[in-house]
């Protein structure tokens, strides 16, 4: 039975539409896994303390909203518009997550870094992938507030991206379970899975 052009373009569309979203942090589903649950620090809308981990911590509810994380002292060498990157991505600790979301409505991982950067007057690709390419590469020891950090959580390649802020934590949309939170690199889960980090803002 021959099928109709209209039913073979939707399928085509509904498939590239599907891959784009799934690149969009590298997910297959309605949550990226395997992700760790929120840490309790997360739960209580504060940026992790030096040496703390949040691997395997119990889960949390994301902060509510208004109780967000003061910029962490590091964050002040960085230039203006690298702090005023991460400032706003700490002002939207506790937005929750959605698989494709790009506003403050729900966001996944690249479509809060692409939004945050984008309120600066900078845009950013859409995909994980993509802006894995942009920018410049950063030893990891040279990481400043603003920079880009790129995880390998699904494959080899860069499949998640988070907004770092200069003391050793980022923040990041890596799933439901907590949304839009803060955390820290010293976590097992995520120092086994960083793959590097760029800088956009010079």
């Amino acid at each position: 039975m021959r099928t109709m052009p209209w039913i073979a373009s939707g399928r085509r569309a509904a498939v590239v539409l599907a891959a784009a979203m799934a690149t969009a942090c590298a997910s297959s589903g309605s949550d990226p896994t395997p992700y760790p649950f929120p840490s309790p620090t997360a739960r209580r809308g504060g940026v992790l303390p030096p040496g703390a981990t949040t691997a395997d911590a119990p889960a949390a509810t994301a902060a509510p909203a208004g109780s967000a994380p003061a910029l962490p002292a590091a964050a002040l060498s960085a230039p203006p518009v690298a702090r005023a990157v991460a400032r706003r991505a700490i002002d939207y600790v506790g937005t929750p997550y959605r698989l494709g979301g790009n506003d403050p409505s729900g966001f996944d991982c690249s479509g809060l870094t692409r939004y945050v950067f984008n309120e600066q007057g900078i845009t950013l690709p859409r995909t994980v992938a993509e802006q894995f390419g942009v920018g410049r590469k950063v030893d990891l020891d040279e990481v400043r507030a603003g920079d880009l950090l790129f995880f390998a959580t699904s494959g080899r390649g860069a499949s998640h991206v988070a907004i770092a802020l200069g003391d050793g934590s980022f923040v990041h949309a890596p799933s439901s379970r907590g949304g839009v939170r803060v955390e820290a690199l010293s976590g097992r889960y995520w120092s086994t899975r960083l793959l590097g980090a760029r800088r956009i803002i010079r």
